[in-house]
């Protein structure tokens, strides 16, 4: 089958369910975004294993799962979002055992199958079907408010741009203990920002 590869444009508040969020996913060539309505901890989950830089004092079980799979010597080789009914989503994920190249199929929540793919780079597919049934076509303008949206709902970046380099690591060690990963991950933005300017 011809799978198109998709790749996570980011997240977002849901404007149509409440305490959700929306998955913005995208087709590179056609620029076709797939919006996933997903959870408040999957979300999170998904943030920070993009992030890479941020790592939570206990194991998520996104984390968990990852170092089971790599203990069994399994690799996560794709994730393939195959269908969709009535809204919801369908996806595998594609396992690989290092040693005799024997293939493990895994039925899995699209939400649960990102956090599992962004763990170990992996990418993510989809079908035609599911493009033509779901996929949107965001003009520029649309991008933009939703970017703008997004930068709404967190910590305001002024703030942040009026801090020391100490003071914002101090806040970002206190989200990370609270568990407050949004808030983590704005920060880590305004210190990366700060680290290539002095590049």
């Amino acid at each position: 089958m011809d799978y198109k590869q998709l790749i996570i444009r980011g997240i977002s508040y849901s404007q149509t369910q409440s305490g959700a969020y929306a998955l913005l996913l995208e087709h590179e060539e056609t620029h076709i975004k797939l919006p996933v309505v997903i959870g408040n901890f999957e979300a999170q989950s998904i943030s920070l294993g993009l992030e890479k830089d941020i790592h939570p004092p206990r194991p998520l079980t996104h984390d968990l799962f990852t170092k089971f799979i790599v203990s069994a010597n399994y690799e996560l080789v794709s994730v393939i979002i195959y269908q969709i009914v009535d809204g919801v989503f369908f996806s595998n994920i594609n396992f690989k055992n290092k040693a005799n190249d024997e293939e493990l199929i895994l039925d899995a929540r699209t939400s649960d199958a990102v956090a599992m793919a962004v763990r170990f780079d992996a990418p993510i597919f989809t079908t035609q079907q599911v493009l033509s049934e779901a996929g949107i076509l965001l003009e520029l303008e649309d991008v933009a408010k939703e970017e703008q949206s997004f930068s709404e709902t967190v910590q305001s970046e002024d703030t942040l741009k009026s801090l020391s380099m100490e003071e914002l690591q101090k806040l970002l060690d206190e989200a990370v203990k609270e568990e407050d990963y949004d808030t983590a991950l704005e920060i880590q933005e305004e210190i990366k920002r700060r680290k290539k300017k002095i590049d």
